[in-house]
């Protein structure tokens, strides 16, 4: 009996951007499943972060489009996209105010009030047990980048775009995440496509591994090792 394929949550049609003469992105064509952690590598500056920000249309295409379960996201308000397709930056940009104001946000956005027990719930989720009423201002830098991911499920999205969510923790937090991720993929049956430069994190949690080059993606069906062993021949 054939094995059932997962639903596509997302998927691209000639997805590409070209500013003052530079492609940045270039004819992408790909599709995220639900229940799937996707892993793209590739050299700095051949497109990763462009493309992320191209699915969660911060910035626009100016050639194809990304269709969300089937439908065109230029047909979607922007903060409803963005609800749904959730971005974590490798840098986190928060909002003023509290954590718990931060996490808030987006539910509040749809009139969704999220109580006092359940923003404390996903603090505890990454280690930052009564952190709520801080000031983001007083965060450090590994801090914000959790809080920022917690923002993030907050809306409990159907896709999680990352793009080196892990690069600012040490290693204890970086596990706490990595589990957090896993567990939020797998229950919410959501899909994730996350950027790192990290061979051992991506053969951790990946199912499959994109790689990009000079705006243009490949899929790769093979091992890390093999990826990488490739990468170093002369």
């Amino acid at each position: 009996m054939p094995v059932k394929q997962a639903a596509v949550i997302l998927a691209t049609q000639g997805l590409g951007r070209q500013v003052g003469g530079k492609t940045l992105v270039d004819a992408i064509a790909l599709a995220l499943h639900a229940g799937e952690i996707v892993a793209m590598i590739g050299p700095s500056g051949s497109g990763k972060s462009s493309l992320l920000r191209l699915l969660n249309r911060l910035d626009e295409p100016t050639s194809g489009t990304v269709l969300l379960w089937g439908e065109d996201y230029r047909t979607l308000p922007p903060r409803q996209l963005r609800s749904q397709v959730g971005l974590v930056m490798q840098q986190p940009y928060l909002f003023r105010g509290s954590v718990a104001d931060n996490i808030r946000f987006g539910p509040r956005q749809r009139q969704m009030l999220l109580d006092d027990a359940t923003v404390d719930g996903l603090l505890d989720s990454v280690g930052l047990t009564g952190y709520g009423q801080r000031d983001v201002k007083h965060l450090s830098g590994g801090e914000a980048q959790r809080v920022a991911i917690v923002r993030t499920l907050a809306n409990q999205p159907h896709v999680l775009l990352l793009d080196e969510p892990t690069s600012a923790l040490d290693e204890a937090s970086e596990q706490i995440i990595e589990r957090v991720l896993v567990g939020y993929v797998s229950q919410q049956q959501a899909a994730c496509l996350l950027v790192s430069h990290r061979p051992e994190q991506v053969q951790r949690l990946a199912q499959r591994v994109l790689s990009m080059d000079r705006g243009h993606l490949t899929a790769i069906e093979e091992t890390m090792e093999h990826i990488y062993a490739e990468s170093m021949d002369p």
